[in-house]
């Protein structure tokens, strides 16, 4: 709601500074601000629906809700760069007044302003290891650039004089392009989530190592996790000894299912199923 809040000042700000001062690359840097508010608003939305507990229709909760949300915000990016790029190429061979000096001091202080809002939102997700937010995070990274490319843009423009004015428009159009590869790079790993992809390999292992140190637990035939919104449900086939009793092998499941979950608080259930010793490869 911070970033909302910012981004709406940022965005009236830069977008009147851009028709006042004659500055495309201000304009282009204002939209790409409306756009954060946009994106922030959507990912604010999957992420109250992705916080929603399971119900009879949803059994493992509503957690897909996190990336689709960053998925839509990642099109919305690429969308965005390819419009702004093509209205970029537009005012670059259309002649027009230089931009005025003091659009300038405007964008230093989004750039200040856009990276502090960065730092502090990709803290958040790093913390609360969530696409969605990150992709946000970067969403105001990508701002800051655009306005150092409109500021580039603008100085040359400035103090190369008559002849040099589309320079603030390739500033625009550079902009685009790192807007764009913005996009892309973050499209692909909300995708991945949609589609179960594994988390890191420090996080299986670190399961398996807490599942093996359970007593009677001879050893830990496979191991399957995967992130659902902000949570994380593994697959376990744990190896017992085959003699013992079926409440014995239920209560082996119990201290395994208890030790996994308290060893990252990330795991919300542990699905295990018991092999006996030595027999259950390949099952």
């Amino acid at each position: 709601m911070v970033g909302v809040g910012v981004n709406t000042i940022l965005a009236a700000v830069k977008i009147s500074a851009g028709l006042v001062g004659h500055s495309y690359a201000l304009i282009a840097d204002g939209l790409e601000s409306t756009l954060d508010i946009i994106s922030s608003l959507v990912i604010w939305g999957g992420l109250v629906v992705a916080a929603r507990p399971p119900d009879a229709t949803h059994p493992y909760g509503h957690g897909k809700a996190e990336p689709m949300a960053a998925i839509g915000v990642a099109l919305t990016v690429l969308v965005a760069a390819v419009a702004l790029g093509a209205q970029s190429i537009h005012e670059i061979v259309t002649p027009h007044h230089a931009p005025a000096w003091w659009t300038l001091l405007i964008l230093v202080v989004v750039v200040i302003v856009k990276e502090l809002l960065f730092r502090r939102v990709l803290k958040v997700s790093e913390h609360i290891e969530s696409s969605a937010v990150k992709t946000d995070a970067w969403h105001h990274r990508s701002d800051a650039i655009t306005s150092l490319a409109a500021f580039i843009g603008i100085s040359v423009a400035l103090i190369g004089g008559p002849g040099y004015e589309p320079a603030d428009d390739w500033a625009a159009l550079a902009a685009c392009g790192l807007i764009a590869w913005n996009g892309w790079r973050l499209l692909l790993p909300a995708v991945n989530e949609t589609m179960d992809v594994a988390p890191p390999d420090t996080v299986v292992s670190a399961i398996r190592q807490v599942a093996a140190g359970v007593e009677h637990v001879e050893r830990i035939e496979q191991c399957k996790v995967r992130k659902m919104g902000l949570d994380l449900f593994v697959d376990l086939h744990i190896e017992v000894d085959g003699d013992i009793s079926v409440r014995q092998g239920h209560e082996i499941a119990h201290r395994v299912r208890d030790a996994v979950r308290a060893g990252n608080p990330a795991i919300v259930d542990v699905l295990i199923h018991i092999e006996p010793s030595g027999e259950g490869a390949g099952d």
